[in-house]
C-alpha cells in the first residue's frame, strides 16, 4: 500500500514519461494532487516551439482551436496506456479522463476520476 505522497510521485513520473515519448518533450514543471477518487496532475510548459509558433502566426481562435484539437485527439488515442498508468499508480481502475491545454499559459492539466479513493497508507513523519 503507498501513501498519497507516493501515489502522487508515481503519477507524476508516469505522466511525464508519456509526455517525453509521446508527445516528443516533458512539461517544464508538473504536480499530481490526490484529492478523494480525482487525481489532477498540472503540467506547465508544455508547449513546443513549433505549437508556440503556430498558435502566434494564425488568427487567435484558429491557432487555439488547431492546436486544442491535436493534442485532444493524441490524448484520446493514448488514453488505454495513460488509464494504464493511473491503475498501477494508484491500485484503482480509472473510470474518466478529462483534459484541457491553455495556448496562453502554456499549462496542460489532466484529471482522472478512479473507481473509488485509494487505499492509502499513513506517511511516517521524520
Amino acid at each position: 500500500m503507498k501513501t498519497q505522497g507516493e501515489i502522487e510521485a508515481a503519477v507524476s513520473k508516469g505522466v511525464t514519461i508519456f509526455m517525453q515519448e509521446f508527445m516528443g518533450r516533458g512539461p517544464k514543471d508538473i504536480c499530481t494532487y490526490l484529492v478523494r477518487d480525482l487525481l489532477v496532475v498540472r503540467l506547465q510548459g508544455v508547449l513546443s516551439a513549433a505549437e508556440q509558433h503556430l498558435v502566434a502566426a494564425l488568427p487567435a481562435d484558429k491557432g487555439r482551436d488547431l492546436l486544442k484539437g491535436v493534442r485532444t485527439n493524441l490524448v484520446e488515442i493514448s488514453r488505454p496506456r495513460l488509464e494504464k498508468m493511473i491503475e498501477e499508480s494508484s491500485g484503482m481502475r480509472c473510470v474518466s479522463l478529462h483534459h484541457d491545454v491553455s495556448t496562453v499559459t502554456g499549462e496542460e492539466v489532466f484529471i482522472f476520476t478512479l473507481a473509488q479513493a485509494p487505499d492509502m497508507r499513513t506517511a511516517k513523519n521524520k
